[in-house]
């Protein structure tokens, strides 16, 4: 049961995000024409096909093999993490901030792969943002309550744990120094 809550069933959650943004970006560019924008919510969001060739607000357009290599080893880093705060269930927030992270990051980086550059299609146009898609909008939100999480209500200690160190050492250190004294 363990294996399947620790790692299967965040596999397939993953898969799911996956699915849903390719989904959602096949539709997309089978049923908008290119810069065509059609409201959702009058004139204030509008759907909307955009070739991205860059990251977030097009930063490093055209540098896909640079974004997909950077994609690999962000994706590497947070497995990382995870695996790391699979020790108790207090980090099961950040766990599922991961997922969500890995699964956005994943979709988008098949866009670069498959196609060279990253559909986008959700404008807000009354304040004129960036158009993004269902992946960013998986990895800004988790990215921003990750942040928020570990800023406010993780410690020192929980950080150790994110970054594989042993939270315990340092306090073995100081029984040892006593001991010695």
């Amino acid at each position: 049961m363990k294996i399947f809550k620790n790692y299967i069933l965040p596999l397939i959650i993953c898969a799911v995000l996956v699915l849903i943004d390719q989904l959602i970006k096949l539709i997309v560019v089978d049923k908008i024409e290119l810069a065509k924008e059609v409201p959702v919510i009058g004139d204030a969001v509008v759907l909307t096909y955009l070739k991205n060739t860059g990251a977030a607000w097009s930063f490093m357009s055209g540098k896909t093999i640079i974004l997909v290599i950077i994609s690999v080893i962000v994706i590497g880093a947070l497995v990382y993490f995870y695996k790391n705060l699979l020790i108790d269930n207090k980090y099961m927030i950040l766990r599922i901030c991961i997922i969500f992270i890995i699964g956005g990051a994943i979709g988008n980086m098949i866009d670069r792969i498959r196609l060279g550059y990253v559909v986008d299609y959700i404008y807000f146009k009354i304040i004129h943002f960036p158009v993004f898609n269902f992946a960013d909008i998986c990895v800004t939100v988790c990215m921003f309550l990750m942040v928020i999480l570990l800023l406010f209500k993780f410690n020192s200690k929980d950080m150790q744990v994110l970054l594989g160190e042993d939270p315990d050492k340092d306090k073995d250190k100081d029984k040892d120094k006593t001991e010695k004294e």
